[in-house]
């Protein structure tokens, strides 16, 4: 759905075309009964679809990226919140 507006109008109910824009639809701007703008809805972007596996080869850790010494244990649990 179209619709024209003049700009005199536009600056005194923007608010409210914006409104009407958001809900789909598509305002003309006119001066002087002559069409100089169009207020219309942004395109929405679709987002792609999540495919499982995407990062599969792309992403490497190590064999003991869980593993910590004895010391690291103790200072994971028992050492300061904020170590020097």
């Amino acid at each position: 759905m179209s619709s024209a507006v003049n700009i005199h109008e536009a600056k005194t109910h923007l608010s409210k075309l914006i409104a009407r824009v958001e809900a789909g639809e598509t305002i003309t701007l006119a001066r002087g009964g002559k069409a100089v703008a169009v207020l219309a809805p942004l395109p929405v972007a679709e987002r792609s679809k999540r495919a499982p596996g995407r990062w599969a080869g792309k992403v490497w850790y190590a064999d003991d990226w869980d593993v910590m010494s004895e010391e690291e244990l103790a200072d994971w649990y028992d050492g300061p919140v904020f170590p020097q």
